[in-house]
């Protein structure tokens, strides 16, 4: 007589096909989706469910009942500590582009390849941009994998390569002299303010909430420790920056010195806790109305293609141009990655052509004519070369 099964267990049902029950977390028996014509094929369908157990595999087919949408807005109401202008993000991400899609869909029926439509098909539309794309399919992912987590699905299907990697076009760098333009151009309120996103790479909510006393004139140094951001209703809030690597201090140029000086002297009050760069009562100034000002200055230095952001790819851009190593450049510019410091590093290989040609002009007439021997280095060189 064969004994008792040891996991779940399998009964005859009157229509004559074969029932398996296994037992869920809380210790109750709980049926299979469907049945099996033999008592075998019951018993090895919980055989298989042990052993997807004991490997960490197994997931309940109940969990994978909920929809993308209910999961969404759950993952999303788990997470109270997000940055608001993150959560207005992910919201806007979710809502408009992951949702409309796949938000009928069932977590357990998220395949690859349903991924890998939903992925082809927004980035076959006019919009949104493949930037947005990016983001959308990394918050997407982050959302199945914290249902890997809560046991919902057994994996992540969202394993498309480079589905992730955002490839924006190379930013404009102005010249040290149209740099200078606009500073004169952008007005006395935002002069150095355009000066100091060049010359310092703060962002502009960086720059919004530098206080007086984060300015530091005597050791030449700027300390960031808070920064704003914009919600969709115009409120201005006001925290930390969103990384470790966002709080740093500053190294200012000589020649900023002076006009900070002077920008202090014209535009801010003697309070350490006083806004270097205010609006009107003293608080973080607007920023459609820097805006406005910008776009006056680049019609009238003629640079129309320049962007806010482009003074601190400028500013970063000449940071590298003097040889700064990529850890150098992390810390200047306030990353934790070394990702987007590597993008300037283009700028030290102009920078060594430079020494190279350099080098020219200096032994020019002094260093011994080349041997004849030395020309067939020039041709092509062979395979093992």
């Amino acid at each position: 007589m064969a004994g008792r099964r040891q996991f779940g267990s399998v009964r005859e049902l009157s229509s004559g096909r074969w029932q398996a029950r296994y037992p869920d977390g809380a210790g109750r028996l709980v049926a299979a989706p469907g049945t099996f014509r033999t008592k075998a094929d019951a018993g090895r369908y919980l055989d298989q469910i042990r052993t997807d157990r004991g490997r960490g595999n197994w997931v309940d087919p109940r969990a994978g009942r909920l929809t993308m949408s209910e999961y969404g807005a759950h993952w999303l109401r788990q997470r109270p500590d997000l940055r608001p202008r993150t959560a207005e993000l992910y919201e806007g991400l979710l809502r408009l582009h992951i949702l409309p899609i796949l938000g009928d869909v069932p977590l357990a029926k998220l395949t690859t390849a349903r991924v890998r439509s939903w992925h082809v098909t927004l980035l076959a539309s006019d919009r949104p941009g493949p930037s947005t794309v990016a983001k959308a399919y990394r918050l997407l992912r982050t959302v199945l994998g914290t249902a890997v987590e809560d046991e919902l699905i057994a994996k992540n299907p969202c394993v498309l390569k480079g589905a992730g990697v955002e490839r924006p076009d190379e930013r404009p760098v102005a010249t040290v002299a149209q740099v200078y333009e606009l500073a004169e151009a952008v007005g006395p309120r935002f002069r150095a303010l355009v000066l100091t996103a060049t010359y310092t790479s703060l962002r502009l909510g960086e720059l919004q909430a530098l206080r007086r006393r984060h300015v530091d004139l005597l050791h030449r140094t700027v300390t960031v420790v808070e920064q704003t951001q914009v919600l969709k209703d115009g409120t201005i809030v006001t925290g930390p920056p969103k990384t470790a690597a966002g709080a740093r201090t500053v190294s200012l140029p000589a020649l900023l010195v002076a006009e900070l000086v002077q920008h202090l002297q014209d535009h801010t009050t003697v309070h350490p806790d006083a806004l270097v760069f205010p609006g009107p009562g003293g608080v973080p100034f607007r920023r459609a109305t820097f805006y406005s000002a910008w776009r006056r200055a680049v019609r009238t230095v003629g640079v129309e293609h320049l962007r806010p952001h482009d003074l601190r790819h400028t500013g970063n851009t000449l940071a590298a141009a003097t040889g700064a190593s990529t850890k150098e450049l992390m810390a200047r510019m306030g990353h934790a990655s070394p990702r987007a410091a590597l993008i300037y590093q283009h700028a030290t290989e102009q920078r060594d052509r430079a020494i190279a040609d350099a080098l020219d002009q200096l032994v020019s007439g002094t260093a011994p004519a080349p041997r004849a021997q030395v020309l067939p280095l020039l041709r092509a060189t062979s395979p093992e070369n």
